[in-house]
């Protein structure tokens, strides 16, 4: 039996996840609306909204047919219909229901696996029993503070340390560079650091600078002396500049060996510019996703960089 890994494209982000196929050497053997299918078993990809592995094709006969050979293979399943949706959509109304309720900041993740399928032709279901997400269609949502953070921005980073780095923080100092409105300060305000240096030419709102414990520098993050700062357990970077500048500025913090973990989006203007990506994902042990707090822009880390 043919097996395939499916790539759920970010909305909008279609070709995106095309070239992406394309500079890694992956030939799309089918497609139906933003569901590309490669044949054979390979890895996630960064402009895909989920990743579905080892997805097969199942033959139903029936609506409950379908819904009991999902069952046998899990409980938890993300559906997305690519054709014959109402008859797609009575056979998810016969499966389990997902709680898939807005979480807290840090929530523990679900520890129940997620699943994906969809409904190919009336009679022939796609199914992968793993994703890349314990959320249905990696698509998760939080019980926002509609009080303190100055944008929404501040999502991005609460879904990167809840997915990413839910390791208990004590202690330590993070810098948020490029700070203002002072989202990712807030966040980082609210972890336990001892302190957060936040550093933007323009001043972050008087209601953040109020919690304490931050050393608010205004000065250009680009002019920064890494020695200056001391040791650093989290760079934080949601700056608006181009992908080759920040790539210069987290190198600068690499060599001065001062920093344990980066954390930066990378925003990009008209054209998404995968020179750069591919040259920050050359430095070892770090990684680019697409959070699903991201729009045209990625998220790049790395996690010990001092071990």
């Amino acid at each position: 039996m043919t097996s395939y890994t499916g790539y759920l494209a970010i909305h909008k982000f279609e070709s995106e996840l095309k070239k992406e196929l394309e500079i890694k050497g992956l030939k799309i053997t089918l497609e139906k609306d933003r569901l590309f299918l490669v044949e054979g078993d390979h890895p996630q990809m960064i402009w895909a909204q989920m990743t579905a592995f080892d997805l097969r094709a199942i033959p139903i006969t029936s609506i409950k047919d379908g819904a009991k050979k999902l069952k046998a293979l899990g409980r938890n399943w993300g559906l997305f219909t690519v054709e014959h949706h109402r008859r797609a959509q009575l056979i998810q109304e016969e499966l389990p229901k997902i709680n898939q309720k807005p979480i807290p900041f840090r929530h523990p993740l679900p520890s129940l696996p997620m699943g994906f399928w969809t409904l190919w032709e009336p009679d022939l279901m796609m199914v992968a029993s793993s994703t890349s997400s314990p959320f249905a269609l990696g698509e998760m949502d939080f019980q926002e503070d509609k009080i303190m953070p100055p944008s929404r921005a501040y999502l991005k980073l609460w879904e990167f340390f809840t997915v990413y780095a839910p390791e208990e923080i004590s202690g330590g100092t993070s810098l948020d560079v490029g700070s203002c409105p002072g989202g990712w300060t807030w966040v980082l305000r609210t972890l336990n650091f001892d302190k957060t240096i936040s550093v933007d030419k323009a001043p972050i709102e008087t209601r953040i600078m109020d919690l304490g414990q931050i050393d608010f520098r205004q000065e250009s993050a680009f002019g920064l002396d890494p020695h200056d700062l001391g040791e650093i357990d989290w760079f934080c970077s949601d700056i608006i500049c181009y992908p080759e500048r920040l790539l210069n500025l987290v190198n600068r913090f690499r060599a001065a060996g001062t920093v344990k973990n980066f954390v930066c989006t990378i925003k990009y203007q008209k054209e998404t510019d995968w020179e750069q990506t591919l040259k920050f994902l050359e430095i070892p042990n770090s990684r680019i996703v697409h959070l699903h707090h991201n729009k045209h822009e990625v998220t790049w880390f790395l996690k010990g960089a001092l071990a």
